[in-house]
């Protein structure tokens, strides 16, 4: 397969792109369990914005490059942060610690799509189209993250929001690896993964073309 020296650049862009997100999910995860008094994160070293204290090599590395150079939208994971639930007594707590994830990809792809409208309003384009690369893989890790098949944050919402049971969930997770790959590579989940995300880029373009209207 051959690649251009623009594709190249654009897909190692994204691939720091990756990484980049990731962090600030993680650190998401971690900082609002830590405000809410579980300092097992702090103690783990996460904390942080540091990408060294979250990469996981399948998560972070491996399946973000396959995706970036098959063309296939951008999926990916780090490290788990872990908790203690002694130290978050109320599932409300916990089900925050989750939805904070995604919820930093929800923000980082917000501002990209305000600073990516008012950098094409000022006519900065060649800057404005890595932005965009931005706002667009944030949203993807966002929506893929929220399916709900373990590891991925999804998956907690079974357990937090809808009262399935530890027991439970931990024998639906054993099998999260199989569900998730097979997922994955199945055309028919390919194709409904592909039409969810054109639906959910949809409000973040309304803003980017807003500001560049401003």
């Amino acid at each position: 397969m051959d690649f251009s020296s623009e594709q190249i650049i654009r897909g190692i862009t994204g691939f720091v792109i990756v990484i980049i997100s990731l962090s600030f999910h993680e650190w998401g995860h971690a900082v609002m369990a830590d405000k809410f008094g579980d300092d097992t994160p702090r103690r783990m070293g996460r904390v942080t914005f540091n990408p060294a204290a979250h990469v996981d090599p399948i998560g972070t590395v491996l399946l973000p490059l396959l995706a970036i150079f098959l063309h296939f939208p951008i999926i990916g994971w780090a490290k788990p942060v872990y908790i203690n639930p002694d130290n978050l007594p109320k599932t409300s707590q916990r089900a925050w610690v989750t939805i904070a994830g995604p919820g930093m990809n929800l923000l980082l792809a917000v501002l990209a799509a305000i600073a990516g409208g008012l950098l094409l309003r000022f006519g900065v384009a060649d800057v404005a189209r890595y932005v965009s690369l931005f706002m667009l893989i944030n949203i993807n890790l966002m929506m893929f993250n929220l399916v709900p098949v373990p590891p991925l944050d999804g998956s907690k919402f079974l357990m937090y929001w809808f009262g399935m049971s530890e027991r439970a969930y931990a024998a639906f997770a054993r099998f999260g690896w199989v569900i998730l790959m097979v997922l994955i590579n199945v055309p028919q989940t390919q194709r409904f993964f592909v039409n969810m995300l054109m639906w959910a880029r949809e409000p973040f373009l309304t803003i980017s073309d807003i500001f560049r209207e401003i």
